[in-house]
């Protein structure tokens, strides 16, 4: 790729657990100075090959080389030393500790005989080391009273201050704004001033064309290629991840809707969300668009039960219900595929045909003796339709990919086979592919007259889905649009407050 030598190199490495082989051959190649990004599906193996070089997995087969010279990664104390740290979608910090704590937890300064911590020496370096991201963080502040992106730049304060040379990002711009994601980009652009080597992970393409120098593509954990990202294009990208072309990203949705299923009628919440009025028909992707605090997830919550709003209607079927809680929700025919698939989507250490069985069992087993024949044949039908990637439906979900998680969640709920489904940010952190099924999978849904609410702040997903538009502006409806009838930027302008319309 470059006449440069590589600062860290990872040779034929071979990574295999129980039943799979998660990596199996693969090369990468970081340099000083340069971004390189890790594309891939969700499970094509870029968090094992990142727990590979940080020293939390031994692969059987490889080698790993640091300026050319092999080393061995016996552990993450090892990676530590050698100077190679990650910085994760979840930051891994102490919300009640101050920002110097954080920053020098576990590499602490001493000072005298007695090795006493020398705080005013670590509030001196975390001064000067958040000075040189430019970054405007008080080093005394509490971590729990810092926005996301701001215990981002603390991660990397901390990376700095143990003279990290190799420096990994994934997905860390996940739950950041766009402001913060330019700021974000600035702080990488200075890491590679100061000659870090950095390894970028993302979904979004957007971002690793922006800032990426090279890239290394994995495909089902193998290696697929690498280069200079001037010598690709982001359609060849696609293929090279997924192995096929895909040339229609959001599938024509079928048929016309049909009646109305659900109808809300001045929907309010004393804190959250005020004057809703909107309707779902069967067979129709309504779309909700808004900024970060619009009110929407707060709305969907509210419309499961979960939440309890202070006035207004909720119409299902011709009839006004009221939810005390989810589970009368699903007995009017509604569920909800939340944005947080680990803590409140799945029970992550239960294997796959269990999460997906878990709303029918006193359908599937109606004298309480557990029938793991029934729960396994619901679950093998949803978990194919969807195409979950697992070696069996006996697999643990905490041990499949993001986007695989999401997809046992949808699965879940579709096994109850409701008249609505509500999916809160269906392919958040989830790779073009299964972005890809996930979005055929509804249109297929929508095809058989279920009705579907989408929660999305992707917009060419809201515009490229959605029959209609709800765009949500502080709590209010700010803006309503027939697909078709609204261009990117009079939705994003009704998100930000800027006016509001129907169309």
């Amino acid at each position: 790729m470059t006449d440069a030598i590589p600062l860290l190199s990872l040779k034929g490495i071979t990574k295999v657990f129980p039943g799979v082989r998660a990596l199996e051959n693969v090369h990468i190649d970081l340099y000083p100075g340069k971004v390189t990004a890790l594309v891939g599906e969700n499970g094509a193996g870029k968090s094992t090959l990142v727990k590979v070089m940080t020293g939390i997995y031994q692969p059987e087969e490889g080698t790993i080389e640091y300026k050319k010279i092999p080393i061995k990664l016996v552990n993450p104390e090892a990676a530590h030393k050698i100077g190679i740290t990650a910085i994760h979608q979840e930051t891994v910090l102490f919300d009640e500790l101050t920002v110097t704590e954080n920053i020098f937890a576990g590499h602490y300064l001493y000072s005298g005989w007695l090795k006493r911590l020398n705080w005013p020496a670590m509030h001196k370096q975390s001064r000067e080391i958040l000075a040189r991201l430019e970054v405007q963080i008080d080093p005394y502040a509490v971590l729990k009273e810092l926005s996301i992106a701001q215990r981002h730049m603390v991660a990397i304060a901390r990376a700095l201050s143990f003279n990290a040379q190799v420096v990994i990002l994934d997905e860390p711009t996940a739950a950041l704004s766009q402001h913060e994601i330019i700021e974000f980009y600035q702080i990488v652009e200075r890491l590679k001033q100061e000659n870090k080597a950095i390894l970028f992970i993302s979904h979004k393409f957007d971002e690793i064309f922006a800032i990426a120098d090279y890239y290394t593509v994995l495909r089902d954990g193998s290696y697929v290629g690498s280069g200079q990202m001037g010598d690709i294009t982001e359609a060849r990208m696609v293929t090279m991840m997924v192995g096929r072309e895909i040339s229609q990203v959001y599938p024509k949705k079928s048929g016309l809707p049909g009646d109305t299923v659900l109808a809300v009628k001045n929907l309010s919440h004393p804190t959250e969300f005020s004057g809703i009025d909107f309707s779902l028909r069967k067979g129709e992707i309504l779309g909700f668009y808004g900024l970060v605090g619009a009110g929407r997830t707060e709305l969907m919550k509210a419309l499961f039960g979960v939440t309890q709003p202070s006035g207004g209607q909720i119409i299902v079927g011709g009839r006004a219900r009221h939810f005390a809680n989810p589970a009368a929700a699903i007995r009017a025919g509604i569920v909800y595929v939340p944005e947080e698939r680990q803590s409140q989507g799945t029970i992550i250490d239960l294997p796959i045909y269990q999460n997906i069985s878990l709303p029918q069992l006193s359908h599937l087993n109606p004298h309480g003796i557990l029938n793991e024949e029934k729960e396994w044949a619901l679950a093998d039908n949803y978990a194919n339709r969807l195409q979950v990637k697992a070696f069996s439906w006996r697999q643990q979900v905490a041990t499949l990919s993001g986007g695989n998680q999401q997809k046992v969640v949808i699965g879940k709920w579709l096994a109850t086979q409701p008249q609505i489904i509500i999916l809160d940010e269906p392919t958040k952190g989830i790779d073009i592919g299964s972005k890809a099924a996930v979005h055929q999978f509804m249109s297929e849904l929508v095809g058989q007259g279920l009705a579907v609410i989408m929660v999305s702040s992707e917009l060419p997903e809201v515009m490229g889905m959605s029959h209609r538009i709800i765009v949500m502006h502080e709590g209010l409806m700010a803006a309503e649009f027939n697909a078709g009838a609204a261009t990117a930027e009079m939705i994003v302008s009704a998100a930000s407050g800027a006016g509001a319309e129907v169309a």
